[in-house]
């Protein structure tokens, strides 16, 4: 069993920055292929960024070049990078952890344990 807790989401002026952190319990940490994903309201949840056991990393065409995932295994923690935020990327950021060792890392159903969620709201 895994639990991830996210924090530092909030309001944020467009082309400001923010970086989100999803820390994880557990001594496995590193086992896991970590991603993050974004919903608003009354659309389904879309994948945004995701970072392999091994290191690789994926990222949706609409945060290309703007996001950055990265990890830190020693403390069992996920961050998301967000850089020149636009109002289309205001939503509730969630955290989620699979064991999955397949290739393609950006689909939903493939992760098991999911944070809470955080809010981020880009003003215009």
């Amino acid at each position: 069993q895994v639990q991830l807790v996210e924090s530092g989401g909030g309001l944020v002026q467009a082309g400001g920055s923010l970086r989100l952190s999803c820390a994880a319990s557990g001594r496995t940490f590193s086992m896991y292929t970590m991603g993050w994903f974004r919903q608003t309201p009354g659309k389904e949840r879309e994948f945004v960024a995701a970072i392999s056991w091994s290191g690789s990393t994926s990222n949706a065409d609409s945060v290309k070049g703007r996001f950055i995932i990265s990890r830190d295994n020693a403390k069992n923690t996920v961050y998301l990078q967000m850089n020149s935020l636009k109002p289309e990327d205001t939503a509730v950021y969630y955290c989620a952890a699979t064991r999955f060792r397949g290739v393609v890392i950006t689909g939903r159903g493939i992760y098991d344990y999911w944070g809470q969620g955080t809010q981020v709201t880009v003003s215009s």
